[in-house]
Formats: C-alpha cells, sequence, structure tokens
C-alpha cells in the first residue's frame, strides 16, 4: 500500500451524524444523513426541518449530531437557512449551510420557502430526503407518493387504487429556478451520493440534492431490504438519478438492464393490493407504473448500451456485509 493510501486507511472517517440515534431498523433517511455529513464534511451549520430526521437524532437532551444543527418548523428550514447564510457572509467566513426536510417539509409545506431560498440565490445546499410519504405524523400521503401507493389517507377501497395523483416531479420544478445545480441520488448507490454532495458543495450558490430514502415502516418491507428495493427503484426508471445545471440535464446514471416495475412493487407492502387476483384495476395500475417508469427512462435517455463502471450495475452499490466489490 503507497504512503498516501497507508495514511487514508488509518484516517478516522468524519462523522456529522454519530451512532446511537434511535431511527428504525433499516431507515434509508438515517443512512442517507449519514452519508451526506460524512461526504459535507466538519465546516457545515445545519438546518433541519421538523420530521423523522429531527426526532430520532435530538431525544431531549441528547444528540447524534457533531456539527451545528438547528431544528427549524416543518415549513422553513432553507427561510432558518437563508438568515444563517446572510449572517455568515456578513461576517465573511465561507462554512456552508445545509439545508435538511424529508418530502413533506420539502415538496409541499416548505416548498415555498424554498423557492425564495433558490430565487434568491443564496449560497446553501438543500437535501430532501423523500421517503415519499409524511412518515413522522403516521403516513400520511404527501405530493412526494408515488401514483397508487398506500398510505392512511390514501387508503384502497372501492374506489380508488391507492393514490390518484402522480409524484410531484420536484426536480423539473427546482431546475425552473436555473440554479447551478440539482441532482437526485439514492442510498443504494453511496459513491454517487458522495460524489454529488462534493460536487454540490464546491459550487457558489443555491444547490439541491433529492434522495431516494426507503421506509421500512411505510413502505411495508422488511429493513434489511432498504438497500435492494432502493436499487431496484432506480433499476425499474421510477427514480432516475440525473444531474442538472442552470436547468438542462448534465448526466444521467444509465440502466444496463431494466427491471420490471413489478419487481420493485411486490416488495413493498404499500403496493400490495395492485397483486389482487381477478381486480383489473390493479393490474391497469402495475401497467400504469410501468408506463410511468418507460416514461423516465425514455425521456433521460437512461437506457444504457453495453457494460458501463459507471451504470446501475457497475457502480458502487452497497449490500448487506457492506459495499460490494468486483
Amino acid at each position: 500500500m503507497t504512503e498516501p493510501a497507508s495514511l487514508r486507511s488509518r484516517q478516522p472517517r468524519f462523522r456529522g451524524l454519530e451512532a446511537g440515534h434511535r431511527a428504525c431498523q433499516g431507515c434509508g433517511e438515517a443512512l442517507a444523513a449519514r452519508l451526506v455529513t460524512e461526504s459535507a464534511g466538519p465546516d457545515v451549520i445545519l438546518t433541519n426541518a421538523t420530521g423523522c430526521l429531527e426526532v430520532f437524532t435530538t431525544p431531549w437532551p441528547q444528540s447524534a449530531w457533531r456539527v451545528p444543527w438547528l431544528h427549524s418548523l416543518f415549513e422553513n428550514s432553507a427561510a432558518i437557512a437563508s438568515g444563517v447564510e446572510a449572517a455568515l457572509k456578513a461576517q465573511g467566513r465561507r462554512t456552508k449551510v445545509i439545508a435538511m426536510g424529508g418530502d413533506g417539509g420539502t415538496f409541499d409545506i416548505g416548498f415555498q420557502a424554498l423557492s425564495g431560498m433558490l430565487e434568491r440565490m443564496h449560497n446553501v445546499l438543500y437535501v430532501c430526503y423523500d421517503n415519499e410519504a409524511y412518515m413522522n405524523t403516521g403516513i400520511q400521503r404527501s405530493s412526494s407518493t408515488p401514483h397508487a401507493a398506500m398510505t392512511t389517507t390514501s387508503p384502497p377501497g372501492k374506489n380508488r387504487m391507492g393514490k390518484r395523483h402522480m409524484k410531484k416531479d420536484l426536480l423539473s420544478i427546482i431546475a425552473a429556478h436555473h440554479v447551478p445545480y440539482a441532482a437526485s441520488a439514492s442510498v443504494a448507490y453511496p459513491q454517487d451520493l458522495r460524489r454529488k454532495v462534493r460536487r454540490a458543495m464546491e459550487i457558489e450558490g443555491p444547490t439541491f440534492l433529492l434522495v431516494h430514502s426507503p421506509c421500512p415502516l411505510g413502505w411495508g418491507h422488511d429493513g434489511t431490504l432498504s438497500i435492494e428495493i432502493a436499487r431496484l427503484g432506480v433499476q425499474t426508471g421510477l427514480f432516475p438519478l440525473i444531474e442538472l445545471e442552470r436547468g438542462e440535464v448534465a448526466s444521467v446514471m444509465p440502466i444496463r438492464n431494466p427491471v420490471p416495475v413489478v419487481e420493485y412493487l411486490k416488495r413493498q407492502g404499500r403496493f400490495r393490493h395492485l397483486f389482487s387476483d381477478g381486480d383489473h384495476r390493479a393490474r391497469e395500475e402495475r401497467e400504469h407504473l410501468q408506463a410511468l417508469a418507460d416514461y423516465n427512462i425514455e425521456r433521460y435517455g437512461l437506457k444504457g448500451d453495453g457494460d458501463d463502471p459507471l451504470d446501475t450495475d457497475g457502480a458502487d452499490t452497497v449490500r448487506r456485509g457492506g459495499p460490494a466489490r468486483t
């Protein structure tokens, strides 16, 4: 082992989010937050909207955070971050500000504050941990909840098959603000996620990262399957991994062998009603979701061409027992 490599191997990894928090087993959000803070490093200030991440990391009088951290209201993490960034700028300090929220506090309740932060061009990285529902308050639907998913406020029944509405295309809305950088990432591809965090941290101005983060409780799967399910979300095309610069697509993670959407759906309790025997609506909704995935693959040019070390099969992924190695 070369001397620089040896030094790196002996250097403890910085952990902005410490072990010992109270997240559920298999929580994708906890893993995502750890990866984000590891990649961002110690010279940061975090603002965190009310939600699962805030609750399970800071049960009074304890905290799992090892960097400055502020709890904001559900709706104003971006506004608080804007104020912190403005204060640091007035002091001549270059400490980076990271605002964080779940999909409820980002897609819905906090969108006005987020849009204002982007429009005013604050030097803030906003990270949305997308677990696709209001998990902390009882698994209610959000505008990020996928079409046909079951939540406590979108139950399947004789009048509908889960949520009627489409998942909001938040990245396109963010892109319409012409920010320098926006991207999507998944906890199933940690190296890709880390790279995107570091890229965002290097940019002067507002940046945005949407991280797909499975929730075993809300999605209805065993905690040991979180990474497998997250990977299938990408490999089916339902959650494309893309990068946008000034509103234009700059790069995508190609899908080497697209996986049928049913392989993603059947592993989650929130979609179990889509496999009801003899119900033609279930088949129609499965076909609808497959069409949505096919549309994403076509729209972003996700279909790969041969083997690629950076496609969905070649990129570094997490499996039980640690990162996969080839």
